[in-house]
């Protein structure tokens, strides 16, 4: 614990942790201040990440690139899937589906891209294992077409049309989440051997032993969904007040706050040259989304929504989510990298944002 207060005296983005007690208290007593709650609730999850950061990478130097990915990717995305489960009992579906489309957009292309690009900058070329990057993208595409199902569905004219479509995708919900799971006795047990890490990494250890930082993630990650939970309560009205459409601030604003944490570890490691703990955490991250946080989704909005959740998305959503796992599994089947192709990525990125701020789906798209 003592290890723990030195990190945050002697890093002063740490000191901005002052503000998780602030915005929570704030929350309590002025719970109309949208906008103030809504920067407030940005700043303070910067810390939080920084904080996930260190914790992740110590934990990672026990138990390995791969498996240290994947922790990260799962601690990170319960946040993603408490603030999701926030907006489906509100019914704000649109939102719920923006954000899952989102978060694998924003994972696969800008989480990874400002990874190459980062790790580019400071290293001439880096290599990794490319098998990760081969596993992860071909579970994005085979999630994209389970998301092209129930939107071909929807566009026939039958009876019983909309019961079909909800049947239909809890169907597929369980399907992915079993084909998820096969993913992970792969990587983690019969064939662990072809993830195994490239080793190249900076050699500069963490400070915080083992049991502090466990106990330090799952701190963490619960302040950070309660932190979450504060914003994506405030940001709808804050975009409002900014002209943005409701699928702008799922697809972006949410995706890329809920992934701060992750983007933290994921940038960190690409800079010390551990290039495999980047693209695990962002591709493992997105994998997760599109297989297991979609699909728990769609089969809590039973339980928790005022009515069932579909997969079927607007027309655009589907379309990004597709040409992201296209372009992230051809990026990463060399397994070997430099700056201009992050930058390349992130230039996606930046298209499918801008247009989707200019040209939002509107009441055309389905909810």
């Amino acid at each position: 614990m003592n290890l723990l207060l030195k990190e945050i005296r002697h890093s002063p983005l740490l000191w901005l942790l002052i503000f998780v007690p602030v915005v929570i208290a704030l929350e309590r007593i002025m719970p109309d201040a949208h906008t103030l709650l809504f920067v407030l609730a940005v700043i303070a999850i910067i810390p939080l990440a920084s904080l996930l950061s260190h914790a992740t990478e110590a934990v990672a130097e026990k138990t390995g690139d791969a498996v240290g990915g994947l922790l990260n990717a799962t601690l990170g995305n319960l946040t993603e899937l408490i603030i999701a489960v926030t907006a489906l009992h509100a019914g704000e579906y649109m939102l719920v589906k923006a954000s899952i489309a989102g978060a694998i957009v924003t994972n696969s292309l800008f989480m990874l891209g400002a990874s190459l690009l980062l790790g580019g900058l400071r290293h001439h070329v880096q290599t990794y294992n490319r098998a990760g990057g081969r596993l992860y993208s071909a579970l994005l595409l085979m999630a994209t077409i389970a998301l092209l199902s129930p939107s071909a569905v929807a566009d026939l004219d039958f009876p019983g049309r909309e019961a079909t479509v909800h049947r239909l995708s809890a169907a597929l919900a369980f399907l992915l989440i079993a084909a998820y799971g096969l993913g992970l006795l792969f990587s983690l047990k019969t064939h662990k051997e072809l993830f195994a890490s490239q080793d190249h990494g900076e050699g500069a250890a963490p400070t915080l032993p083992l049991g502090v930082a466990v106990a330090t993630l799952v701190v963490v990650t619960m302040l950070v969904a309660l932190v979450s939970e504060i914003f994506v309560e405030s940001v709808q009205k804050a975009a409002e007040t900014l002209g943005m459409s409701p699928a702008f601030v799922g697809f972006i604003v949410v995706a890329l706050v809920g992934a701060a944490a992750e983007m933290a570890v994921a940038f960190s490691a690409a800079r010390r040259n551990r290039l495999d703990m980047s693209v695990s955490i962002a591709l493992g991250s997105a994998a997760q989304i599109a297989l297991f946080v979609a699909p728990v989704l769609v089969l809590l909005s039973y339980v928790v929504g005022p009515q069932p959740m579909d997969l079927q998305f607007w027309p655009g959503a589907v379309t990004m989510v597709m040409i992201a796992a296209v372009v992230t599994s051809f990026i990463t089947n060399g397994g070997q990298s430099a700056w201009f192709i992050g930058a390349l990525l992130l230039c996606i990125y930046a298209i499918f944002a801008v247009t989707l701020y200019m040209i939002p789906p509107g009441s055309h798209g389905p909810v």
